[in-house]
């Protein structure tokens, strides 16, 4: 399993509204319906609380991507409709402030019933 992490921050100018219905409602159903996405197996949208005594780094949000194995993630990527998965992923987000990181199976150190 590998799990495809990204720390989101919206492009300079679009209010954090646009940011979120654009991400929500226009980025999502993209990915659902893509063939990049039948590789996904799972999709998490986490927007971030505002919480105003918690420092989010000026973070917008973080997405979750889980793939079966390298090569199902190297596979989304050469899908034959990434390009304009893409080129909306540069309508709403700030691309030279995105940071990703790509994980492993996780190591389980408190995991309560239900949760």
């Amino acid at each position: 399993m590998v799990r495809l992490t990204c720390m989101l921050r919206r492009k300079p100018g679009m209010t954090t509204e646009a940011f979120y219905d654009h991400w929500f409602n226009v980025h999502g159903p993209l990915i659902r319906a893509s063939e990049s996405g039948r590789y996904v197996l799972r999709y998490e949208q986490h927007p971030r609380t505002g919480a105003p005594e918690v420092d989010d780094g000026g973070f917008d949000g973080v997405t979750m991507q889980w793939f079966a194995s390298m090569a199902d993630y190297e596979a989304s990527l050469m899908a034959s409709d990434f390009g304009a998965i893409w080129t909306d992923i540069e309508s709403f987000l700030d691309t030279t402030k995105l940071h990703f990181i790509l994980t492993e199976e996780p190591t389980v150190v408190i995991a309560k019933e239900g949760n």
